[in-house]
């Protein structure tokens, strides 16, 4: 048998992590085996252990929802991929497909190789789970009465499709809040205005907005001095109580709010003919986002390659797995801005 080092969280409810070996699991058809250089860490990661999230069916549970490296093994009836690809995707909540180990099963569909050296420091570690966030909050199939879907921007026809129109995002520095922007980019709106604090103000021009507003302002107002069209779509990324009151406050009659969290307080009765979005759960791996993400993953090696989608900054943590609770401890204290925290599971000891 042979063995790989994971990281367990022992138990729900603020439980033990604990760095031991388990076997490296078998890819099935349709499925890579991959070897994980760098894994991102990510908010649901420590809520799930603070909150009893029921996202874990299974206890011990290895978690972890990115990842980078190399193709180990190739499953039945997989083309285009070959061992030694180097590659990026996001995980599952189960232990063979989860992230925070030294290898994982993922489906190849949703798999998009990298033709960079980037995933073995970590740098595309920071895309799979925010990217899908953002995508699905924005495109995804909406059944709701009334509510418009948009054209995702790597589809034929839906780049610059939305050139004109004004998208205000909620939380810009963030990592999903600096995909949420870049994909409104690709999608012509402009323009593209998000709340951040100001040191933050070069980093998110570069993703693509046009306007920076102190998140500490009255974000309606400082909307109004921008522009004078009716703001139809506003991300919030944040979505806490405030923040979720003024997004609705500045959204014009017909349009939709796309919350990252959940809805905590808007008055929705005030305004029925508003639409509100919450929990938008980002994961191309389950039904209700696959289509979405066979279609995002098939273009998303030509978007990084191209410069059309870029990574979030990094920093990488010592001590391979075993640096990932102390990681994940500063991440519920809020002492992580405008980057990832990335580990290398192969550096464990």
């Amino acid at each position: 048998m042979v063995l790989q080092k994971a990281l367990f969280l022992e138990t729900p409810s603020n439980g033990e992590w604990v760095v031991r070996t388990r076997d490296i699991p078998k890819p099935g058809p349709g499925e890579l085996l991959v070897k994980i250089y760098a894994t991102a860490l990510n908010p649901v990661d420590w809520a799930i252990r603070a909150f009893n999230l029921k996202l874990i069916d299974k206890y011990p549970a290895i978690l972890g929802l990115d990842s980078s490296g190399t193709v180990e093994e190739v499953g039945e009836g997989v083309q285009g991929f070959a061992k030694g690809d180097r590659v990026v995707h996001q995980g599952t909540f189960d232990n063979d497909g989860a992230t925070f180990q030294q290898y994982t099963i993922v489906s190849a569909e949703v798999t998009a190789k990298v033709f960079s050296l980037l995933p073995f420091r970590g740098t595309f570690t920071s895309i799979p789970l925010c990217i899908a966030t953002a995508a699905i909050g924005l495109y995804n199939d909406r059944s709701q009465p009334g509510l418009k879907k948009l054209s995702p921007p790597w589809e034929e026809g839906g780049k610059n499709l939305y050139a004109g129109q004004p998208f205000v995002v909620f939380g810009g520095s963030s990592s999903v809040g600096q995909y949420v922007i870049q994909l409104a980019k690709l999608s012509g709106f402009t323009p593209i205005i998000t709340t951040a604090s100001l040191h933050s103000a070069d980093l998110l021009k570069d993703a693509g907005a046009t306007h920076i507003i102190d998140r500490k302002t009255d974000i309606p107002i400082e909307v109004s001095k921008i522009t004078s069209l009716p703001v139809q779509l506003v991300f919030d990324a944040v979505s806490e109580k405030d923040t979720q009151k003024q997004a609705w406050d500045l959204l014009a009659p017909g349009g939709t709010l796309v919350l990252a969290g959940r809805i905590i307080k808007v008055d929705t009765a005030k305004y029925p003919d508003k639409t509100i979005i919450g929990d938008v759960f980002g994961s191309v791996r389950v039904p209700g986002g696959r289509e979405l993400g066979v279609s995002l993953y098939s273009k998303l090696t030509q978007l990084l390659a191209d410069g059309s989608i870029k990574p979030n900054r990094i920093e990488v943590l010592p001590d391979g797995l075993a640096g990932i609770p102390a990681g994940l401890e500063r991440m519920a204290r809020k002492e992580v801005s405008g980057l990832k925290l990335v580990a290398h599971p192969q550096e464990t000891a």
